[in-house]
C-alpha cells in the first residue's frame, strides 16, 4: 500500500512537470532564426514599422531645406521629391546595399564601410549609422544575435539574412518603410493632411517594386546616386537657424 502511494505521488509530480513543461515550452519566445513564412515575414514587418525604435521620425532627408525654401508645397511636389529620391537618390543606394548584404558570403564588414563612406554629408552619415545602430541594438536585444553597429541597410540584410524570405520582398519592405517615413515628415511640416500623404506613398508603389527588382540581381559596380541637390539639401540643413528634424 506504502509503494501504491509512492508511486501515485511520483505519478502526480511527473504529471504537473510534464504540463509545466509543455506550458513553458508553448509560451516561449522562438529563435529568431531560421524562421520561414507567414512568421519571418511578419518579424521583417516589425523591423521597419514606425513602432520599431530606430528614430526614423527625427531624419527628414534633407525635406525640411526643401520645404523651407519653398520647393516641396504640396502633395504633388512632395511625391515628385520622393520619386527622385527613391530612383536616384539615398532609394536607389540602400537598396542595392541591402541586396548585396542579403546574400551568402556578402562581407558586411566592408559593405558597412561602403555605405559610410557614400554618405554625401555628416548629417547623412549620422541618419544611416544612427539608425542602424539603433536597429541592431534592438534587433540583437530580442533575438540574442550579435548585431555590430553600422549603416541601416548593411544592419537590416545582416538581421534579415536569416528570415529565408526572397530578396525582391526585403527590400521592397525596407524601401516603402523609407518613403513612409518620408511621408510623414512631409504631413507634419508640409503640413498635409493624412489622406494626402497615404495617397503620395501609394502612387509610390510602383517605383518601389520596379527599384526593388532591379536591386535584387545587382553587383558592388551598380553602386551609385546622382540627387545631388538632395545631398546639397544635406549640407545646407546643418546651417539652418530653426531645425525640427535632425537631418
Amino acid at each position: 500500500a506504502a509503494r501504491t502511494a509512492t508511486a501515485a505521488r511520483w505519478a502526480m509530480i511527473w504529471g504537473v512537470t510534464i504540463r509545466v513543461g509543455m506550458i513553458r515550452a508553448a509560451t516561449a519566445t522562438p529563435p529568431c532564426f531560421p524562421m520561414h513564412g507567414s512568421h519571418a515575414l511578419l518579424r521583417l514587418v516589425q523591423w521597419l514599422s514606425p513602432a520599431f525604435p530606430t528614430g526614423g521620425f527625427a531624419y527628414s532627408h534633407g525635406l525640411e531645406w526643401f520645404v523651407a525654401q519653398g520647393e516641396v508645397t504640396d502633395a504633388a511636389s512632395l511625391e515628385a521629391w520622393l520619386r527622385q529620391i527613391l530612383t536616384h537618390g539615398a532609394g536607389r543606394q540602400d537598396a542595392v546595399l541591402l541586396a548585396l548584404a542579403l546574400r551568402d558570403g556578402a562581407d558586411l564588414d566592408a559593405l558597412a564601410q561602403v555605405a559610410a563612406a557614400l554618405a554625401p554629408s555628416a548629417e547623412r552619415l549620422e541618419e544611416t549609422t544612427q539608425q542602424g545602430a539603433a536597429f541592431a541594438r534592438t534587433v540583437g536585444a530580442l533575438t540574442g544575435a550579435a548585431m555590430p553597429a553600422c549603416a541601416l541597410p548593411v544592419a537590416v540584410g545582416r538581421a534579415a539574412r536569416g528570415l529565408g524570405l526572397p530578396a525582391v520582398q526585403v527590400i521592397s519592405l525596407y524601401l516603402h518603410s523609407f518613403a513612409a517615413n518620408l511621408v510623414s515628415v512631409g504631413v507634419r511640416f508640409i503640413p498635409l493632411g493624412q489622406t494626402e500623404g497615404q495617397a503620395v506613398l501609394q502612387a509610390l508603389h510602383p517605383d518601389i517594386a520596379a527599384l526593388a527588382a532591379r536591386a535584387q540581381a545587382a553587383q558592388p559596380d551598380d553602386i551609385a546616386a546622382s540627387a545631388f541637390r538632395a545631398d546639397l539639401a544635406s549640407m545646407r540643413h546643418e546651417t539652418m537657424d530653426v531645425r525640427i528634424f535632425r537631418t
